[in-house]
């Protein structure tokens, strides 16, 4: 959870270590069916974006999609060798990518996904102050317009999503929106099942949601580094709201891996499910 990250740490259009991953054909060892439109009449397989550099490895985006082209799972695969030779001296700072979804894939309801690694983790450190990686799936690209410097800045931080549309058990961090709202990213919502309270929380991995001005904009993965090494096999039922904001493909499922064929950490929403705005 981002939730008091200093602006410095978090403007996506200054950060020196920003790498854009521009969408583009599937590298050779994609498992995208050849002639692929990416229409909604698409294939069944999955389609992978460009990779982008991480510590000695890469990341990269999927979409898998079913025998009518309807998205099914969408997530990250971290190659094994990305794990290590990650900046972690005491200057390291908070490394960003901006990886974009593979362009002949079907819409998943996502816009980009944005990965961070945080070699010194972040406040509030008490709770998430381990080496880790933050991985924002973002719905549009409601990013660029989350900037503090703008008048209405606090206004729009407060204002809140209708209670129906909030998944089940989350809530927003204690305190004025403005203050917590992360400049670039929005507002940090946590599951009150982890009991992230200092002096009993032992930060593993965590499922986020975000919000901005009135709308739920991300869900986030977060993992520390420790705990990916471990290569764990989770699976987790996504919480659900009451009501939906858009029409449009959500997640019921997360789920963490180790691919040992293709030797990749594999980061996932899947159980995509079409959901009817109300």
């Amino acid at each position: 959870m981002n939730t008091i990250r200093t602006a410095a740490c978090v403007t996506v259009a200054v950060c020196a270590t920003v790498v854009l991953a521009g969408c583009g054909d599937a590298p050779s060892h994609s498992h995208a069916h050849a002639g692929s439109t990416g229409s909604a009449g698409a294939a069944a397989g999955t389609r992978l974006g460009e990779e982008s550099p991480l510590g000695h490895g890469t990341s990269r985006t999927y979409v898998v999609s079913d025998d009518a082209g309807r998205p099914t799972e969408v997530g990250i695969r971290i190659s094994e060798a990305a794990l290590d030779g990650l900046p972690d001296g005491p200057d390291a700072t908070t490394q960003m990518s901006m990886l974009a979804l593979p362009s002949d894939a079907p819409d998943t309801g996502f816009d980009h996904v944005m990965l961070d690694w945080n070699p010194h983790g972040h406040e509030p450190t008490v709770l998430f102050g381990k080496p880790h990686f933050d991985m924002h799936f973002y719905t549009d690209a409601v990013q660029h317009d989350i900037d503090p410097t703008a008048p209405d800045f606090a206004q729009r931080a407060a204002n809140l999503p209708d209670a129906k549309y909030i998944p089940q058990g989350y809530a927003p961090p204690p305190g004025p929106a403005a203050a917590n709202a992360v400049p670039f990213m929005g507002l940090h919502w946590t599951d009150a099942a982890d009991n992230a309270v200092p002096g009993s929380f032992d930060f593993t991995e965590v499922l986020l949601n975000g919000s901005w001005d009135g709308k739920f904009t991300f869900i986030e993965p977060m993992m520390t580094l420790e705990w990916l090494k471990t290569r764990p096999a989770l699976r987790e039922d996504v919480k659900q709201p009451a009501s939906y904001q858009s029409t449009g493909y959500y997640p019921t499922v997360y789920t963490v891996r180790f691919d040992e064929q293709a030797r990749e950490y594999v980061i996932a929403l899947g159980g995509l499910t079409m959901r009817q705005a109300s």
